[in-house]
């Protein structure tokens, strides 16, 4: 219909009926073409004519307009907690219908994860979690030492002109997409890992492996901790780096015993919420860590997350009200407690141990 209405479709093409409601909907859009027409000049005028009104020489319209930007910021940080708010509830009224057709201490104690469709699912949380972990930590590993060292030589070792271009070069990483990341971890690491180290030291032969997704998303998180820790540094007050070298203490002294206890709150905080994306993580966990749920040691084994199997279980044409499509929600709402406690003890050491210079 509308497509005769625009003149695309011929007439010949279409049943008589369909012309006919074709030219009644062809009438309809130009009486509210007209009608929003009518409403608009209305409008228009209507707010014309209030501040032709409101207009007077004891009219404060600085004071007027700054009330106009509070509403607009009130409005906007409202939507934002509404989504958040949104965002939970949709995860929990789900969650507790999961939990309503299968139990809470088979999904948070099992050591199984088998969803089938048919009947007789096992849906254990813990070798998901174990992946989840595991894979965390092998990219805190990574990320960690060089993220911290490079804003160490950033802030105080490197001159300014080096520092100018040095900077942004890190800061590239952050801007590459994560699927860029784990075709990388795929083409690249992957099979490096499994040529070099996992095969001569029989510990498997797979390119997909714990090591590898962990390598890729450290390497990824480098340039936020980097940045991170950087800016922390910089805050330090330079009197204190003057009273070292006033002691004698060489840079290396000065680092080490005065800059980095300052720092440390900042960089433990900075560190939790690079483990919160490192949690989160999914594209480079799918194509260098394979799907494999199970609970093994093994480096170079291949295991998967829970954001992976979020994504598994939704994905695909399954019936909604089923146990292993609802699971995903509750894996949704489980990694949202984990990365929500991290994102708090970011903030709680941050303000806890956090030191104010003058």
């Amino acid at each position: 219909m509308r497509s005769l209405r625009r003149g695309v479709a011929l007439a010949r093409d279409v049943s008589p009926e369909v012309q006919a409601v074709a030219t009644d909907y062809r009438g309809l859009a130009a009486t509210g073409f007209v009608a929003r027409g009518i409403v608009v000049l209305l409008a228009a005028l209507l707010g014309f004519a209030y501040a032709v009104r409101a207009t007077a020489p004891d009219f404060r319209a600085r004071n007027r307009v700054e009330a106009v930007v509070l509403g607009v910021l009130m409005a906007a940080s409202t939507i934002a907690i509404l989504t958040t708010v949104g965002i939970v509830w949709s995860m929990l009224s789900e969650t507790f219908n999961f939990f309503s057709v299968y139990p809470a201490s088979d999904f948070f104690f099992g050591l199984t994860w088998s969803p089938n469709f048919r009947g007789g699912s096992d849906l254990g949380f813990l070798p998901l979690l174990w992946g989840t972990l595991y894979i965390s930590l092998i990219a805190m590993i990574v990320a960690v030492p060089v993220g911290l060292f490079a804003a160490i030589y950033l802030a105080e070792y490197a001159s300014p002109k080096t520092r100018a271009w040095v900077k942004p070069l890190i800061e590239v990483i952050a801007g590459i997409p994560t699927v860029v990341f784990g075709l990388f971890a795929l083409v690249t690491v992957g099979p490096l890992l499994r040529d070099y180290f996992a095969q001569p030291l029989g510990l498997g032969n797979s390119g997909s492996s714990v090591m590898n997704a962990g390598i890729v998303i450290g390497i990824l998180n480098i340039p936020f901790i980097s940045s991170l820790a950087d800016d922390i540094i910089n805050a330090v007050p330079q009197a204190m780096r003057d009273g070292s070298y006033g002691l004698g203490a060489t840079k290396s002294e000065t680092v080490k015993q005065v800059i980095l206890p300052a720092a440390l709150p900042g960089i433990v905080g900075a560190v939790l919420l690079a483990a919160s994306r490192a949690i989160g993580e999914t594209m480079i966990v799918t194509m260098g860590a394979g799907a494999a749920a199970k609970l093994d040691l093994n480096p170079f084994e291949a295991m998967t997350t829970m954001t992976v199997k979020i994504v598994g279980q939704l994905t695909g044409d399954t019936d909604f009200a089923a146990p292993e499509t609802l699971v995903a929600f509750a894996l949704g709402m489980t990694l949202f407690v984990i990365t929500l406690g991290l994102n708090v003890l970011a903030l709680y050491v941050v303000r806890r141990y956090r030191e104010q210079y003058e």
